[in-house]
């Protein structure tokens, strides 16, 4: 086998495979895959957003985190920004952000899925760039999820002209579930950047069509801010839970050490021996991203280190407290308020790989909800993260010039005896901690195949509202009512739980499976 790869499009699983069958490894088909899903899962990402990713190489017998987020442009604020609100109807309830110009951070993915190449592939970065060139011009199909996405982003991409062109048939009808669209100007974009190299997204031909976009348009983005933009590499948080290893990313993934975080108290409770997704099971997950959410303001303060911030929401002393907390809970004393956190991002995609020798990559991107532009004389649509008023707690535009923006994202490893076991990620806002989570545990807790941890129901607690996705017997539904939460059922698997893609080492060999709640695909490359 050459390798395994999970994705959230099929089409964007095949350029890794690609990838994998002409000798590549697993860095060289995440990135080829990532660059894909910016046409295969164009409502997801796309190449003006940021990213994490999690990586292991077996000769360096390291792992580390790259961090290819976006930053905080240092443009001065006029009376002339493009910055304005608009409405997505998600049904029932409708949701406001604000995208143009001025909603734009500076991107990192590009920076980022070089330095990738660089330092962990075997082939050029033009040739990792062929399949999503290719598709750009023959075209993708547009599964169901996206299309689901598509309909409550619509007022997105009606915003101007181009966008609207891009995304509209030409009897004006929006593009539709199983019809092929074509990007024919992104692929210009990608054959430059595959001629001129990366230097052409912060300094070359792609940088000074964004800079004069910017520049006409009332954007924020500057020449330095492109220039000097830098990606990091990380250490990435390490825990122990029921003597697997897992390896998540620190700030700026706020999600790592809170996935991280509820793991450890959930340590405490003996999941094993209760039914999944039983009242007891449903309980004791709930009242454990509860407390998560409490805890929560202890990890996102400032701190003079990483390491002081790993101390003291990970240190023995304070997860010993709040697991006396849950145990209180469990045993029948009403839990404290949780506090309430804005929406985040929900649009974002992940994308797991293993190859033959054991390399790995886990790699999580977004770019918001996308800003509702094209960039003027190009294919390329960028980030709206500055419209996003949980990345700017203090208000819109108030960062300091290069802040690095915070992300829920966590790209994911498990390690036992020191080798990889399993890599997953998530889409879904706050709830892919939850997502996460729940595959992790049902592998590890409950002994789950990868197909049946990914598949099951979910459940999701926040805002005082205990999510049940479909499948979940309405007694247990009722016992929870009888506990006294607010139950909201949904009939069906849905992709507001997520969508975890993952491989998985199981019965002797590694196995990749793709969620289908976001029309994910897993492919095992012989």
């Amino acid at each position: 086998m050459k390798g395994v790869i999970a994705a959230g499009d099929a089409q964007t699983a095949a350029a890794g495979e690609e990838i994998l069958k002409r000798g590549g490894n697993a860095a060289d088909a995440a990135i080829a895959a990532v660059f894909a899903s910016f046409i295969a899962e164009s409502v997801m990402t796309n190449i003006g957003g940021g990213g994490l990713a999690i990586v292991g190489d077996v000769e360096r017998d390291k792992a580390e985190v790259y961090d290819f987020f976006v930053d905080m442009p240092s443009g001065e604020i006029t009376p002339k920004i493009d910055f304005h609100e608009v409405t997505s109807d998600y049904s029932p309830a409708q949701d406001s952000l604000y995208i143009g110009r001025g909603s734009v951070a500076v991107p990192g993915l590009v920076a980022g899925l070089s330095a990738l190449a660089d330092e962990h592939g075997t082939l050029p970065l033009k040739t990792l760039l062929e399949p999503a060139i290719r598709m750009a011009r023959e075209g993708v199909t547009l599964s169901a999820p996206q299309e689901y996405v598509f309909e409550f982003l619509l007022p997105i991409y009606e915003d101007t002209p181009e966008i609207n062109a891009m995304y509209k048939k030409r009897d004006g009808s929006a593009w539709c579930a199983g019809e092929k669209n074509t990007f024919p100007g992104l692929a210009e974009n990608l054959d430059q950047l595959a001629e001129e190299g990366p230097l052409s997204f912060s300094q070359g031909s792609i940088a000074r069509a964004i800079l004069a976009d910017q520049k006409a348009h009332g954007g924020l983005i500057t020449e330095s801010d492109l220039a000097n933009y830098k990606i990091r590499r990380l250490e990435p948080i390490r825990i122990s839970y029921h003597e697997t290893e897992l390896l998540f990313p620190a700030m700026p993934s706020t999600g790592g050490g809170l996935i991280a975080f509820t793991l450890k108290l959930l340590e405490s409770v003996d999941l094993a021996q209760m039914a999944h997704l039983g009242v007891d099971h449903i309980q004791a997950l709930a009242e454990a991203m509860r407390l998560t959410n409490i805890a929560r303001p202890l990890w996102e303060a400032s701190a003079s280190s990483e390491q002081e911030r790993i101390g003291r929401l990970l240190g023995d002393k304070n997860i010993q407290l709040y697991r006396q907390k849950l145990d209180t809970i469990l045993s029948g004393e009403s839990p404290p308020s949780e506090p309430l956190f804005p929406r985040e991002p929900d649009h974002t995609t992940h994308i797991s790989v293993v190859d033959e020798a054991g390399n790995f990559v886990g790699v999580t991107t977004t770019a918001g909800e996308s800003a509702g532009f094209v960039v003027d004389g190009t294919g390329i649509c960028m980030n709206n993260m500055l419209g996003e008023a949980d990345l700017e707690p203090q208000g819109f535009h108030t960062l300091a010039p290069g802040a690095r923006l915070t992300t829920m994202m966590s790209p994911t490893l498990l390690l036992q005896d020191g080798k990889p076991r399993m890599v997953l990620g998530s889409g879904g806002s706050s709830r892919l901690r939850a997502a996460i989570l729940q595959a992790v545990s049902n592998v590890i807790d409950f002994g789950m195949p990868l197909e049946k941890a990914v598949h099951l129901p979910r459940m999701y607690f926040g805002a005082g509202i205990l999510h049940l996705e479909g499948g979940i017997p309405e007694k247990r539904a009722q016992g929870l009512e009888e506990l006294g939460y607010k139950v909201n059922r949904w009939p069906d698997l849905n992709m507001y739980f997520g969508g975890t893609h993952a491989v998985a080492f199981e019965n002797g060999h590694w196995v990749a499976v793709g969620d289908r709640r976001r029309g994910g695909a897993g492919i095992e490359v012989e």
